[in-house]
């Protein structure tokens, strides 16, 4: 009997144990992966869309390459007329073509084994971390619905918190970020197909790497910034150029648009910077090209908020845009190029000289490869007010300021400074004296003094006197 209650008291015993554990929560079972970390990886904040290329250049530049996102950007090959970052396939692009090995990228996993799928490829994320090898991976931002895209960069795993550690380039403060291994990968794959799940991984292992170099002038990843913002405002049926340094942009057909872009802008940007320009100007600027006035009037109105006060075309500072009428011909476009560039390269100039070398350049051709200004309108007008001896010294007209010459005989001071500057183009002094007075101008604000020495003359009334009687013999056409 005591053998009987002795086995029946264990057996009670043992179940009662059985229950007790049965009721306690399980303890989570431990993380299966060590703890790794590449260190030292700099954060870089994105520029708009760009997460991508901010994500490359970071690792990059833990490589020793000081290379940043635009340059990632530029070697994707992606139109910046698009206005956007790269997308997976582009990325890949870049990273190949800087040198990095980026792997398979585009898995599979099937829904109905999530857990199983998803557990091998964050194992081969894993293991290349041991290895030093970061990634970068294309996820949802986050849980809610609507929500969009994103890669970050995944730097590292910590086992005792089960956290993915990765750098977010949306955020300025976005270095060695952490998130729970559930919710990374929850995240991580692309639901596009509900029964096939796409995993996107582009892992950064250095190659060969091609050694990066600076650009002097805005680059791909400039323009497509800039269109991010110039795309809303473009109507439909527009054509867009980029022709450096400019964005244009016209209703014409498309091939108009070119070659408009190409024959008028490029033809004058590259004579203007040969006899005169070192720099671009200082950001893009962009230039619409209206078929017609009817099409001038209505789009100035729509796309900027205001009327044309000149039927031809005129530079808008706070819009960033040459606004034309390309049905009155190019000499206007070409007057308001020269205006951006002389900001960005004499930004001392006075008023006289900026519009006289501008208005020169509103009848213009080629001359042995260089620009040249031809007589124009403006030659009647100031035979008018030689004739009946009213014009103002050259004294008078350097002396200038941007409200006197603006506001007070607005026409003569043009015309008096175009031909003034005509007079310096074919005597072979007019790039001699631009880049004199560019020097000279904290000491001669006005160029006076510049434009006497660059004359050889002491007397300038006597040479206004010869310039006069020059202008009297000039014909237009």
């Amino acid at each position: 009997m005591r053998y009987i209650a002795l086995v029946f008291a264990t057996t009670w015993l043992a179940a009662l144990a059985i229950a007790l554990a049965a009721e306690r929560p399980k303890a989570a079972a431990a993380p299966a992966y060590r703890s790794v970390l590449v260190k030292g990886v700099p954060h870089i904040r994105q520029r708009p869309d760009f997460c991508g290329e901010a994500c490359a250049a970071m690792y990059l530049r833990k490589l020793g390459h000081a290379v940043d996102q635009d340059y990632v950007f530029d070697q994707s090959g992606l139109d910046p007329r698009l206005g956007r970052g790269c997308h997976t396939r582009e990325l890949v692009t870049a990273l190949k073509a800087i040198g990095l090995r980026t792997g398979p990228v585009w898995y599979k996993v099937a829904a109905d084994r999530d857990e199983e799928g998803m557990g091998d490829l964050f194992q081969a994320l894993h293991a290349d971390l041991a290895a030093g090898v970061p990634s970068i991976v294309c996820m949802r931002y986050d849980a809610e619905p609507d929500t969009t895209e994103h890669f970050r960069l995944v730097l590292g795993y910590d086992a005792k918190t089960d956290e993915v550690v990765y750098h977010e380039p949306a955020d300025a403060g976005g270095a060695y970020r952490r998130m729970a291994r559930s919710d990374f990968l929850s995240l991580w794959p692309l639901k596009y197909d509900s029964r096939q799940w796409t995993v996107i991984r582009l892992r950064l292992e250095p190659g060969e790497i091609r050694p990066a170099s600076a650009s002097a002038t805005f680059t791909a990843a400039d323009y497509a910034q800039h269109f991010r913002a110039l795309n809303k405002k473009i109507p439909a049926g527009f054509a867009s150029v980029i022709q450096h340094p400019f964005v244009v942009i016209g209703d014409e057909p498309p091939e108009m648009v070119k070659s408009r872009a190409e024959g008028t802008v490029k033809w004058a940007v590259d004579r203007l910077k040969a006899a005169y320009f070192a720099k671009d100007p200082q950001k893009i600027l962009d230039i619409w090209l209206f078929k017609d006035k009817e099409s001038y009037d209505k789009h100035t109105r729509s796309i900027f908020g205001e009327a044309p006060d000149t039927p031809f075309g005129y530079y808008s500072h706070a819009h960033g845009a040459l606004v034309m009428n390309i049905a009155t011909g190019g000499g206007t476009l070409v007057h308001e190029i020269v205006h951006p560039f002389i900001a960005a390269n004499f930004p001392d100039c006075p008023a006289w000289f900026n519009e006289g070398l501008a208005s020169l350049y509103e009848q213009c051709g080629d001359r042995q490869g260089a620009i040249w200004g031809a007589t124009n309108w403006r030659l009647a007008g100031l035979q008018r007010t030689i004739e009946a001896g009213e014009l103002p010294s050259f004294k008078d007209l350097c002396s200038t300021t941007q409200y006197e010459f603006y506001e007070l005989d607005r026409g003569d001071n043009y015309a008096q400074a175009r031909y003034l500057c005509y007079w310096l183009q074919e005597h072979g002094l007019l790039a001699k004296y631009y880049h004199a007075f560019r020097t000279a101008v904290g000491e001669d604000p006005g160029g006076y003094r510049t434009l006497q020495k660059v004359l050889g003359r002491e007397d300038m009334l006597a040479f206004q006197r010869d310039w006069e009687a020059w202008v009297l013999k000039l014909r237009f056409p």
